[in-house]
């Protein structure tokens, strides 16, 4: 991907923090009162004069500008190195380059200085046009992916991509246009037009939306916000001739618009598996106000806590809750409703087979929360240490949660009972595969220990495959 190089010194590796090590080590010399390499290089004062990019074609000089303007604020050779080492990270996250080097080397030419320094980006942009074709893991399902992207479009990191999935259980395309603001990649907007269509046996149900969305996201202290606007126009219909009367109810047409306000805090060390770090994530969207047929208020939260502990395991505990509120005299939607149980939610029951069902259509619920405690080891006798076996670990679980509707007639405390009331929950152990940092396999043995009437168990055996899991 490149390198960051200083011309007349030893090469400083500048691909990470992960690397700085080997600098230091054998930089000592044998003689205890001179001064390391190390120092000699911190207390090296230097002026950056000069910093020029070569290879932009399309890519405006303005843009890249604010991504490496930190590095004329260095002040010492290491510094000069580690920003521009930051600089080149930077660039990289743009998408627009396929390539980026660095030239750390003295300064030449009219006006030069003894201590003075000049700086060149060698890059290499993208195609004007790529394609790929690959596979993803969802949560228990799989697709085929095959897309196109234009990016860099105008010059400043836009982006217009077209993709198109083809799954298990899901079938969508849509059309993308993606602009972050010059100077912070983080705070961005984006425009989607899709059409999705699913199915969800548990439910008898077919569900196809045709929408657009648009999205604003920005960071915030030490968090990152995204506000969305939906308008979607959604079908439902049945997915089998057995398909009970209430899901036949639900089926026709509906109109959505709704603006929804997302906030996560993510201090985790790795979003698949990881061993330290708190995650917390809050939604809220209302639904109704800004046009369609469809009003409701929906809040929902995810919390995740990992701690390090002996011989490299890992203790996790995680929580996770939702209450969905009509507005108005028409009813929730089982489009909008939760749905739980199953190998990536609480374990040891058929997917999404809790909570209210219908001659064995499962309906969803309106309020839901499920918790889980997880205790992650690696492999006894540790086979494949150092190299693949790390990427397996033995898991212990115990999941527990509930889903139901509410009166919001009632008062707090009886809604908190509705939700008490009829728990379900189970343990097992099982062998789980961290498939790099994309998603995760389990193959548990599942003891659903409390179950309620009408839930469909996984007594023994159980697989999942996905990105989340409680």
């Amino acid at each position: 991907m490149g390198s960051v190089h200083a011309k007349a010194l030893e090469p400083i590796p500048m691909d990470g923090p992960e690397h700085h090590s080997a600098f230091h080590e054998g930089s000592m010399l044998d003689d205890p009162g001179v001064e390391t390499k190390q120092e000699v290089l911190d207390n090296k004062q230097v002026l950056v004069q000069n910093v020029s990019i070569q290879g932009l074609e399309r890519t405006k000089d303005d843009y890249i500008m604010h991504e490496i303007s930190d590095v004329f604020n260095a002040t010492s050779l290491v510094e000069v190195m580690q920003k521009s080492h930051e600089a080149r990270e930077k660039m990289l996250r743009l998408g627009i380059f396929r390539h980026v080097e660095v030239l750390i080397d003295t300064a030449k030419g009219p006006g030069a200085q003894p201590d003075g320094l000049d700086i060149n980006f060698e890059v290499v942009e993208m195609r004007r046009l790529t394609g790929s074709y690959n596979t993803m893991v969802g949560n228990n399902e799989g697709s085929m992916v095959l897309g196109l992207r234009l990016p860099n479009l105008f010059g400043r990191a836009e982006k217009l991509t077209f993709q198109f999935s083809y799954g298990t259980k899901e079938t969508s395309y849509g059309l993308s246009f993606f602009k972050p603001q010059t100077g912070c990649f983080e705070r961005n907007l984006s425009a989607s037009v899709y059409k999705i269509t699913g199915q969800f046996p548990w439910s008898s149900l077919r569900q196809t939306d045709r929408g657009v969305s648009l999205d604003l996201n920005f960071p915030l202290w030490k968090t990152r916000h995204c506000v969305r606007w939906e308008g979607a126009w959604r079908e439902l219909g049945c997915l089998a001739r057995t398909a009970s009367f209430a899901v036949r109810q639900e089926s026709g047409h509906s109109l959505k618009s709704s603006v929804s306000h997302t906030m996560v805090f993510d201090t985790r060390n790795a979003s698949i598996l990881p061993t330290q770090g708190l995650l917390l994530k809050v939604n809220q969207e209302l639904a109704g106000y800004t046009g369609g047929d469809v009003k409701f208020l929906k809040e929902d939260f995810e919390l995740q806590l990992n701690k390090k502990l002996l011989w490299d395991s890992v203790l996790s505990a995680s929580l996770w809750g939702g209450m969905l509120m009509p507005i108005g005299d028409r009813p929730s939607s089982i489009a909008d409703r939760y749905f739980l149980g199953g190998a990536t939610t609480v374990r040891g029951f058929s997917m999404y087979s809790i909570g209210p069902q219908s001659e064995g259509d499962y309906l969803g619920g309106e309020a839901y929360w499920a918790a889980g405690l997880h205790l992650y080891t690696p492999l006894p006798f540790r086979p494949g240490h150092g190299g693949f076996g790390d990427l397996f670990h033995a898991h212990f679980f115990l999941n527990a949660g509930n889903l139901c509707n509410l009166n919001y007639e009632e008062g707090p405390r009886s809604q908190l009972a509705r939700l008490a009331d009829g728990l379900r929950w189970s343990y097992g152990a099982g062998i789980l595969l961290r498939l790099g940092n994309i998603a995760r396999l389990e193959l548990n043995y599942c003891i659903p220990a409390c179950v309620q009437p009408g839930d469909r168990i996984c007594d023994g055996i159980q697989f999942g495959a996905g990105i989340r899991f409680l």
